[in-house]
């Protein structure tokens, strides 16, 4: 993908531009996702040591890529580039758990499967570092399913997200294992050991209990697939799986390197992909919105940074994937990669801190506390120790293919000196034409997006009226907030109209019948909702 669209899509675009392919060739698919907390590729077929029958079989009917990557590390930061298509640190909610305003222009992509006659629904994670939408999604909670749409021939596009792999999980997980032997899945001793973990029983134990907590979550992705084909939805929906990022353990979850980034990904789609298909292609989470969007038959918004990765609009291979890391939780630190199919090249732009700095959450990983006992007690080995320095290099330079576990650093090695400064000035290019928010200080940044603090709520709706023939009226929405969206339902007259339920996503017009009445909320990503506005004819 050309540097020049990237830089493109940071101008104030800010006319709402979307249209439909035209007519298509079938029915439109349902769309199910599967997405799974914490997990890499310890997944079948990825892993033969892993036991997921469920998603294997997913494969056999699918495709599976092997080279598919998040852009961030971490769930937030992650789910904001999912749901927008384009990268956090270009839009500024890079940082773990903020709560920031992207450019006018930009919007959940599951408001365009709405107006292309999707019933959309979320069950029920959002973590996008902005709030959760309204005009997003049909319904966003824990009962929401596609089976709640009120015509079963709409076609839906259904979210599950599964927490139950979640590091949380793994520590329960791995007390249970202690308690009670029986509650094993995995045989800790047969597993092989990434090699940056020191081989003690403990860290055995938590890495089997990691793989422990992903076998109970195929079951439920069993029982979800299950309800699908007893609906008899199987052959017209696409389906597809993902892990939101690489292992929820230490040197996984939160860091930039393969055990970080590389994710399980896996689609089927009856009559559109070939089973048993396996792909090698460089993919990335955001290819994910333009490729929806195209499948439900529309054609994905320009600025998107992703490319269509499924049937005759599969857009060219990139030649790089580029990845940031910022705030995590309470701790600061700037981290950028680029990579190519053999190394991967990571910029630690605050050098001078720890690569762990205490945190709450993961710092109660019983693998970070092996690693601190161990370092303490004994002394970790070589490929160990370097996790627990108090600094890290300015550089970093992994060869993937001779070192999957990038743990054997190139950067000061003379003989990979073209190679290093290739990525870095691609590294560098790349933030330029982003403009990488990552270098403004995060109060800074949401000065400049809320500078007038008026502007943090989306000003209300204006109601404007086009007399028809029959005596209805045509209501038209329009709204001072620069990229604003608007959902409305019909009501009764004078009726105290709730925010909490379903709105109905406004496209072009409503006709309101004499004595009828309508309700109407303005809202842009990252704004609080507008004010409730109503109007009867």
């Amino acid at each position: 993908m050309a540097l020049e669209r990237w830089l493109l899509a940071g101008l104030s675009a800010t006319a709402f531009v979307f249209v439909a392919r035209g007519p298509a060739d079938a029915k439109p698919p349902n769309i199910l996702w599967l997405s799974i907390e914490d997990t890499g590729q310890q997944v079948e077929p990825y892993d033969p040591y892993a036991h997921t029958p469920n998603i294997a079989k997913l494969a056999r009917d699918g495709v599976t890529f092997l080279e598919a990557y998040s852009h961030s590390p971490v769930c937030a930061p992650t789910r904001s580039g999912i749901i927008t298509g384009m990268y956090p640190t270009a839009i500024g909610t890079h940082h773990m758990r903020s709560r920031m305003a992207p450019p006018p222009f930009v919007r959940a992509f599951p408001e365009y499967l709405r107006r292309l006659g999707y019933y959309t629904t979320n069950n029920s994670k959002t973590d996008y570092n902005f709030r959760a939408p309204l005009t997003a999604w049909d319904e966003s909670s824990r009962n929401a399913h596609w089976k709640n749409r009120p015509d079963p021939d709409q076609p839906f596009f259904a979210v599950f997200n599964l927490g139950s792999s979640h590091e949380g999980s793994v520590r329960r997980q791995h007390a249970s294992r202690s308690d009670e032997p029986s509650e094993a899945i995995h045989d800790a001793a047969r597993l092989p050991l990434p090699p940056y973990y020191p081989d003690t029983p403990k860290a055995r134990e938590a890495w089997a209990a990691y793989y422990d907590v992903v076998t109970m979550t195929d079951r439920t992705i069993g029982e979800l697939l299950a309800e699908l084909e007893e609906a008899g939805l199987a052959d017209e929906t696409l389906v597809v799986f993902w892990g939101d990022h690489g292992v929820g353990l230490a040197r996984g979850k939160r860091w930039i390197y393969d055990s970080g980034l590389k994710i399980p990904l896996i689609m089927r789609w009856p009559g559109h992909i070939e089973p048993g298909t396996v792909r090698s292609d460089f993919v990335q989470f955001l290819d994910l919105a333009p490729t929806i969007i195209w499948a439900a038959g529309g054609t994905p918004p320009s600025h998107l940074h992703g490319r269509v990765i499924l049937g005759e609009s599969r857009g060219p291979e990139p030649t790089h994937l580029f990845h940031g890391r910022d705030r995590m939780d309470e701790r600061y630190d700037m981290i950028r990669a680029v990579r190519d199919r053999r190394f991967l090249y990571l910029r630690n732009f605050e050098s001078h801190r720890p690569w762990v700095q205490f945190m709450r959450t993961p710092s109660q990983g019983p693998i970070y506390q092996e690693l601190a006992r161990v370092k303490l007690e004994v002394g970790l080995g070589p490929l160990a120790a370097p996790f627990m320095r108090e600094t890290k290099p300015y550089e970093e330079l992994y060869d993937v293919v001779a070192d999957p576990h990038q743990v054997f650093n190139l950067a000061a090695d003379k003989r990979f000196r073209p190679v290093l400064e290739d990525l870095r000035l691609r590294l560098e290019a790349w933030m330029i034409a982003m403009d990488d928010k990552g270098l403004v200080p995060e109060p800074e940044l949401y000065r400049r997006m809320f500078e007038d603090e008026s502007s943090a709520k989306t000003a209300e709706p204006i109601v404007r009226t086009e007399q028809l023939d029959d005596a209805a009226v045509r209501i038209v929405l329009e709204c001072p907030t620069e990229g604003a969206s608007f959902g409305y339902r019909l009501v009764s007259p004078r009726a105290k109209v709730s925010r909490q339920g379903h709105w109905q996503l406004y496209v072009d017009g409503i006709r309101l019948e004499p004595g009828q009445s309508v309700a109407a909320v303005a809202t842009r990503l990252g704004y609080e909702d507008s004010d409730i506005v109503t109007f009867s004819n």
